[in-house]
Parts: C-alpha cells; structure tokens; sequence
C-alpha cells in the first residue's frame, strides 16, 4: 500500500463524517464538503492503487527476465 492509497483513503472517511454531521446539523455547506472531500479521496486512492499495480507489472516483468 502506498502513500496516495492511504491518504485517500483517510481523506474518503473524513468526507463521510462532514457529510454526515452535516446532515444531522442541517449545514448544507458541511454536507458539501463532505461529499467533495470524498471524491477528492476517491480520485487519489485510485491514483495510489494504479501506482501500486504499475508497480507490480513492472517488477513481475523484471523477474521473468
């Protein structure tokens, strides 16, 4: 696992928790944040893990050499 994987990860469960506190406050702009900070954390977990499986293709195609 990776750098990007985690902090996306960790940035996705904080988008959730504002979303949700969000709504149970009834703040429109928090439940907003949340949502944004939950793509944001999709977009670079996404990056992480095709980092991650680059970096294993690569290394598999090195050991066949």
């Amino acid at each position: 696992m990776n750098k990007d994987q985690v902090e996306g990860r960790v940035d996705q469960a904080k988008g959730k928790i504002k979303e949700v506190t969000g709504k149970v406050v009834g703040n429109e702009k928090l439940q907003g944040e949340g949502i944004a900070d939950q793509a944001t954390g999709k977009v670079q977990s996404t990056y992480g893990d095709v980092k991650e499986k680059a970096k294993d293709a690569i290394k598999s195609g090195a050991d066949k050499l």
